[in-house]
């Protein structure tokens, strides 16, 4: 499912692929897909016409300016991919189909070159705005800094990865990010933020940020040492202890008990 890595490799095709080219034609057959007031109509007077001049990313949205000054927003939801003249990027659909099917193809838009950007969604839990609130999420989990953790997790009385799962406080970090970045930091996933002393809060930090870049550099989100375990009966790949499978901010979660505290 799409997190900050696999929204990241979308934001990038979107930037290499579909800037600059005038819109001929806007795809918005599904309603339900279009949210905060958005109507197909609106959107199509907005963006026919229009061109695509940049693709930004605040966590899991991804924030694609036109030349008009509107903001495109795009959320992948858990199963969404961006297709641009047939390439795709975005969830590696391990846990839904990627069979092509047109009626999967939940937005999308016409250049007046002949190609195409779709929004391709089995799950149909992805969305579409315009002019999306960036504010109303955290600190971007690439530029998370060690002193906003620290303040993060001092104010918090939520178990430690309910809080990094929460997008306004940490934005771009879904369940299997924090399971991995738990593990590598050693730290209980059911800890209360809060008591997490200065030590443990740095070692996060350092977690988080070697999970993105190890993760980022194979290939996504599920491609973590832990994440191969995540089955009942696994083994913690670094000290071999059974792991434990518990819910967490209503999350199936995994973690060592042996090495994690």
């Amino acid at each position: 499912m799409p997190e900050i890595l696999e929204v990241e490799s979308a934001r990038a095709l979107i930037e290499a692929r579909a800037l600059h080219r005038p819109i001929a034609k806007v795809h918005a057959p599904d309603a339900w897909f279009l949210k905060r007031g958005l109507t197909a109509r609106g959107v199509r007077a907005a963006l026919t016409g229009n061109q695509l001049v940049d693709a930004r990313r605040r966590g899991k949205l991804m924030l694609v300016d036109t030349a008009s000054g509107v903001v495109l927003g795009l959320h992948l939801g858990m199963s969404g991919r961006v297709l641009i003249d047939g390439e795709a990027a975005g969830d590696p659909l391990l846990y839904a189909s990627n069979r092509p099917e047109s009626a999967w193809h939940r937005f999308g838009l016409s250049f007046v070159d002949g190609g195409s950007l779709y929004l391709r969604d089995p799950r149909r839990l992805g969305a579409v705005e315009l002019d999306p609130d960036e504010d109303r999420l955290g600190p971007d989990a690439f530029a998370l800094t060690l002193a906003e953790l620290r303040v993060m997790c001092a104010k918090s009385r939520a178990p430690i990865k309910a809080m990094l799962m929460d997008q306004s406080r940490v934005a771009g970090l879904g369940n299997l990010l924090c399971d991995e970045a738990l593990w590598r930091a050693g730290i209980d996933p059911t800890r209360t933020a809060s008591t997490l002393d200065d030590d443990e809060v740095r070692r996060l930090h350092r977690a988080i940020r070697d999970t993105l870049r190890v993760l980022g550099r194979r290939g996504g989100s599920h491609t973590g040492d832990l994440t191969s375990q995540r089955e009942p009966g696994a083994h913690c790949p670094r000290d071999g202890a059974p792991l434990q499978r518990r819910t967490v901010g209503g999350r199936t979660t995994y973690s060592c008990p042996l090495h994690q505290h």
